[in-house]
């Protein structure tokens, strides 16, 4: 039996768009500059045309979307139409998932205005007419709220656009809605349940629907596998893209520190975050990597940024002749299905032609944890209130402490299941001048990069290191929280401020496993290579059944 979650009180109607589902036609597609990408989707779709003309939008891409809507057998008001009908079906109704807060109420006048564009002949990009959800850190400047998922924020919205929603709207996507996420992306509470935030209750993973769908970023997990849009936009300081997507059977990839812009989202670390694609193929995290990337002189630590083609690193055999390290110690052993799953993803990878290095172990591994978190404590406060800044007057918290003093007002909503202890901790940290935090900064940087990822790349020669994301997705558990849930393989990457990419690796009793390939900074376009390829040969993933519980 799942287990018993408290439901949220009903949102209020105004959020929610419910429409008609207008006439559509069958959907075939590319991108018009990968021939390969268009032979492939063409295919797929011609098995999976629907008699009578209408359309559905499980499992399409933005290559099939974008041949249909240039081709004109749909407008994007009607996909867009489409989409909210399906988020209506299954967020507030069917399996309840609470994965969207909101959706955009101005999306189908976006949508209605791009497609009298395409008739113009004007493009805007990549993702011109196509449906994206983001997730409810991210700055929208529009009639849609910037939470973090707390009260808190509630009432009062973003002036301007994040730097990424820019670039998503210069390329033509649709904002489609914010998702739900573990409330201040999970920095708030030791005991905190993945998935749960005031503002939208308890999210449910639409595997088995008593399991977490991981967090942070655990809406946009679950939006992109239900099919709640096309691609999906996330947020990681520590595996908040990366663990969701596994628990969600997708592909999140975690840039490079500094490849992708944090200005106007809500942070926890300068040193760590960043955001990142959950998506349903390889080729849909790259096409949305290529348009969120890139420099902003918001951010100064995009001034580096070493962007690349990386819709052209799709090569089906990119794995021949790669060198994969394998992390074994303290990254494997979740489960002895989630093992069984690593060994038959490495036998694919061998038979690709890959040269399996093993074992290529991360020896520092076991010796980040504690100076991590020391890190983000003492980042948090001032990176948090220097976002508040940037707010309106009209905003309820400025500082940290206004944020404490606002949950112990209004406990009975934001503290019923857990505290704010992490809150609190940060709150008493000295300045990021303080001896400590300079210490447990330099410990992070030494033992995840100079003797951790570097010196296993260079002693094993590897082009990446493959480990498994993690253990299958835990019970829900309002009471106890996420405690005793296992562990990631998220850490050396996301201290180090290195890229990292998640691909379905298989599944045990209905429930999602993800494989992990963690590379060098900047080097994303082999990543995606590899896990294209990876993706391209195993053919894993398959669609959520909103199963009550796990398979016996």
């Amino acid at each position: 039996m799942p287990v018993p979650i408290p439901p949220p009180s009903d949102p209020p109607i105004s959020r929610r768009i419910f429409v008609a589902l207008g006439a559509s036609a069958t959907v075939a597609g590319a991108i018009a500059s990968t021939p390969d990408i268009a032979s492939a989707a063409s295919g797929a779709v011609a098995a999976r045309s629907v008699a009578g003309g209408a359309f559905d939008v499980e499992e399409r891409s933005v290559a099939e979307w974008q041949a249909a809507l240039t081709r004109g057998e749909l407008t994007s008001r009607q996909l867009v139409e489409r989409y909210l009908q399906r988020i209506e079906s299954l967020d507030a109704q069917g399996p309840k998932l609470r994965a969207v807060l909101e959706t955009n109420p101005e999306a189908l006048d976006i949508a209605t205005a791009l497609d009298a564009e395409r008739r113009a002949g004007k493009r805007r990009g990549p993702l011109h007419g196509i449906p994206v959800l983001v997730k409810d850190n991210i700055d929208t400047a529009d009639r849609m709220h910037t939470t973090a998922g707390s009260e808190a924020l509630a009432g009062e919205r973003p002036s301007r656009d994040a730097f990424i929603v820019e670039r998503l709207r210069a390329a033509g996507a649709i904002v489609l809605g914010k998702t739900n996420l573990s409330e201040w992306a999970n920095f708030r509470s030791t005991h905190s349940t993945s998935g749960w935030s005031a503002r939208g209750g308890q999210a449910r993973n639409p595997y088995a629907l008593d399991r977490t769908p991981s967090g942070s970023s655990s809406g946009s997990g679950i939006a992109a596998a239900s099919n709640y849009c096309t691609v999906a936009i996330g947020t990681e300081t520590d595996g908040s893209i990366t663990s969701p997507s596994a628990a969600c059977s997708l592909v999140g990839l975690k840039p490079t520190v500094g490849l992708v812009s944090r200005s106007g989202i809500v942070p926890i670390s300068h040193t760590q975050d960043t955001a990142g694609p959950m998506c349903r193929s390889v080729t849909d995290a790259a096409v949305l990597l290529g348009v969120i990337a890139g420099a902003d002189p918001r951010d100064a630590a995009t001034s580096g940024a070493r962007m690349a083609d990386y819709v052209a690193a799709l090569d089906p055999n990119g794995l021949k002749g790669a060198r994969i390290g394998v992390a074994r110690e303290k990254l494997t052993g979740y489960s002895d299905a989630a093992d069984a799953a690593f060994e038959r993803a490495l036998a694919v990878m061998k038979d690709r032609g890959a040269v399996i290095v093993d074992p290529a172990n991360i020896t520092t591994v076991s010796k980040i944890g504690d100076a991590e978190f020391d890190v983000l404590l003492y980042e948090f406060k001032p990176d948090l209130e220097r976002y508040l800044a940037t707010r309106s007057p009209g905003v309820r918290a400025r500082t940290l402490d206004a944020l404490i003093a606002f949950n112990r007002a209004h406990a009975d909503v934001e503290l019923p299941y857990f505290k704010q202890e992490i809150f609190e901790m940060s709150a008493k940290k000295g300045p990021l001048t303080s001896t400590g935090y300079r210490k447990a900064l330099a410990h992070c940087r030494t033992m995840s990069r100079t003797q951790g990822l570097d010196a296993t790349f260079a002693k094993h020669r590897v082009d990446a290191i493959v480990a498994p994301t993690s253990g299958a997705p835990w019970l829900i558990d309002l009471v106890n929280g996420d405690a005793g849930s296992g562990g990631s393989s998220t850490t050396p990457c996301a201290v180090a401020g290195y890229p990292a990419i998640t691909v379905p690796m298989g599944y045990t009793r209905g429930l999602p496993l993800g494989l992990t390939f963690m590379g060098r900074a900047w080097s994303e376009a082999t990543l995606i290579k590899l896990a294209y390829a990876y993706e391209q040969a195993s053919k894993v993933r398959k669609a959520p059944g909103f199963a009550g519980t796990a398979e016996v």
